[in-house]
């Protein structure tokens, strides 16, 4: 166990603290009036649209029945992040967005926030001394070195414990954790709760180790060597900038981080206008991270049309009742700044071709992120993008018990993506080694 105070390396209160919960937690009369709307349909198709197949039917009855520690292990147990999860999941996309209610023209269970609701109290019940929701086998002898401590590598790590084998977690941040940490909207999810959730997995006998870089601190020869499987979680790494330059001028993700993390960090005094080029989900996320914060003037810029935008529908509609704009078919050319500072970008039609520059103090840039898990081992196959190629049913990949999932290998999807990899790799390698989950 890791018994390292991470929330105790925060400091001070940061920006994040000035958004409020999207959807906060549901009071038990809430709770149980949703719950008791469910159909618990047989077959139900919420179930099939999660990855990690959590028996939602199942645990909705329970928290009906106010077995709140009985459906927190139904969840738990298909999910280990099920706390994050609950907060972060597009359930508008998946479990909620087939729930059969929407055939019905009804508004569909909000499983989301009733996943919330029994995993938080159970939790929370657990903390104040009652019974722990899981206990971990006796030692089976073997050891997991896994790489990163985002949801996969957390994930894979908590199942692989609960079994009896010794992970051991290297991460070259001084924050465990990945985007759950320092890249979701904090809208959806804080830092204070996603170390919190850390702490909880760790606490079932996974051994992290922060601040060592695989590559550098130690070598990924020597992990195969001294462990029986190796695990890959490393997500994605910087952002790409097109080389945009000038003072004002950031990656999506770094901007989210430094508004999340950084208690030194501030929007610089006199930010009026930003524009924020991309299409994705980390697009909308911080354009209404900077609507919310108070930028009276936010303009997320894509160059396709608005239909091919990546990002979801119902998180744009939201960040517009925030006052972000959206300009479609546009594509970036290039800063315009004076005296080092960024005072505008320009951009192309992409039909025309005719050129238009558009005054912005803050240009933020999400287009992607840059792919690192090659610097492992030349052995490790690779798609054309960079991804890590796998089996499909074990994750494992091209080298023999070198096993990877999450954003190194779906290129960034959801944390609940990261979190089905994690498990099903740690699923193989114990039916390899003759054991059961």
């Amino acid at each position: 166990m890791n018994d390292t105070d991470y929330r105790g390396r925060l400091g001070g209160p940061r920006l994040e603290s000035q958004l409020c919960d999207a959807k906060p937690l549901y009071t038990e009369a809430e709770a149980q009036v949703e719950a008791n709307r469910c159909l618990f349909c047989h077959d139900a198709p919420c179930i099939t649209a999660c990855p990690t197949a959590i028996d939602i039917p199942k645990f909705i009855k329970q928290i009906a029945s106010d077995n709140l520690r009985g459906s927190a292990r139904t969840i738990l147990s298909a999910n280990m992040l099920g706390l994050s999860c609950a907060r972060v999941c597009p359930v508008e996309e998946l479990c909620a967005g087939d729930c059969v209610y929407n055939d019905l023209n009804h508004k569909p269970i909000e499983i989301g926030r009733l996943q919330r609701y029994a995993v938080e109290h159970a939790l929370g019940r657990e903390r104040a001394g009652g019974r722990k929701l899981f206990t971990a086998k006796p030692p089976v002898g073997k050891k997991v070195a896994l790489i990163g401590a985002g949801p996969a590598s957390l994930a894979c790590a908590a199942h692989l414990a609960l079994a009896g084998a010794t992970p051991v977690i290297f991460e070259r941040d001084d924050l465990p954790g990945g985007l759950n940490t320092t890249g979701v909207a904090p809208y959806k999810f804080k830092t204070e709760d996603a170390l919190d959730e850390v702490q909880w997995l760790l606490s079932h006998g996974v051994d992290l180790r922060c601040g060592v870089a695989v590559g550098q601190d130690v070598s990924f020869a020597s992990l195969q060597a001294e462990y029986d499987a190796v695990f890959i979680g490393v997500g994605l790494g910087r952002d790409r900038l097109l080389g945009f330059e000038g003072e004002g001028v950031w990656g999506a993700t770094a901007l989210i981080r430094a508004v999340k993390n950084d208690p030194e960090f501030r929007l610089p005094a006199g930010t009026r206008t930003a524009i924020v080029i991309g299409g994705g989900n980390t697009a909308i996320d911080i354009a209404r991270e900077l609507a919310m914060l108070g930028v009276p003037e936010v303009r997320m810029v894509y160059r396709r049309s608005q239909a091919e935008m990546s990002g979801y529908r119902h998180e744009m509609e939201a960040a517009r009742l925030y006052g972000v704009q959206l300009i479609a078919e546009l594509r970036p050319a290039g800063a315009v700044s004076e005296g080092g500072r960024v005072r505008g970008a320009r951009f192309h039609h992409a039909e025309s071709g005719d050129e238009a520059v558009l005054p912005c103090d803050l240009l933020v840039l999400a287009i992607g992120q840059d792919k690192w898990a090659d610097s492992f081992d030349d052995a490790l196959a690779l798609h054309a993008n960079g991804t890590v190629k796998i089996d499909p049913q074990t994750r494992e990949t091209s080298i023999e018990g070198v096993y990877a999932g999450g954003d190194c290998v779906n290129g960034g999807k959801e944390v609940v993506n990261a979190a089905a990899d994690g498990r099903e790799a740690a699923f193989a390698m114990l039916s390899g080694w003759g054991l059961q989950p």
